[in-house]
């Protein structure tokens, strides 16, 4: 009984080795096929800014790494870094096979930027905090950098809509009609979706 208890720990032991080199080896072997992207930014308006890649939203700067890291096929990928008020940061890379790809960074006021006659407030408290949020048609930011108990936004007073997006969740879309010299609220919470049911504005370009 003993010797069979035996023979039975070590074909178990022996299994779950064999496990974990097939994982590790699947690892290695993924990170020679695929390459990693980098995002450096030296300010709050660069660490803040939203990426996009190939068209598709893939979320803030900052936040990239980790679990969160950029893995691209090998090749060529058009790369689009956007903060509201900032012109877009647009950059075309060649990924390879392995390697990382380090994407500096650096926004700049755009010229033609119209300030609006800012009269009303409206806070957006919106989770998961890294959802893309556009105001009438516009990039503005990512939800965490709007929202909070010390954030709020300057607007003209009248009709604006609000769109808020982020792969993997169902879009949540709404018109609010701010009034002068008060503050409005915007909040919720996305629910779960498919990337099939995202907008052009953070959806893939197909290759």
């Amino acid at each position: 009984m003993k010797t069979w208890r035996i023979r039975s720990a070590i074909l178990a032991a022996t299994t779950v080795l064999l496990f974990m080199c097939a994982n590790v080896q699947g690892a290695a072997q993924d990170s020679k096929v695929m390459g990693q992207v980098q995002f450096e930014g030296a300010t709050k308006v660069e660490r803040d800014s939203g990426v996009w890649v190939d068209g598709g939203y893939v979320g803030y700067l900052k936040e990239l790494k980790g679990h969160k890291k950029v893995l691209l096929l090998p090749g060529e990928h058009q790369i689009s870094v956007r903060q509201s008020g900032y012109d877009n940061y647009d950059q075309k890379i060649v990924v390879e096979p392995g390697q990382t790809k380090l994407v500096h960074v650096s926004m700049h006021l755009a010229t033609n930027a119209v300030v609006p006659d800012a009269t009303a407030k409206l806070k957006v408290t919106i989770q998961p905090g890294r959802a893309a949020v556009f105001m009438d048609g516009a990039y503005i930011g990512h939800a965490s950098e709007l929202g909070g108990a010390t954030h709020s936004l300057s607007l003209s007073a009248g009709k604006h809509k609000i769109k808020v997006e982020l792969p993997g969740y169902r879009t949540f879309e709404t018109d609010i009609t701010l009034i002068a010299g008060q503050k409005s609220e915007v909040k919720t919470e996305l629910a779960k979706g498919s990337i099939e049911q995202a907008s052009p504005d953070i959806k893939p370009t197909p290759q």
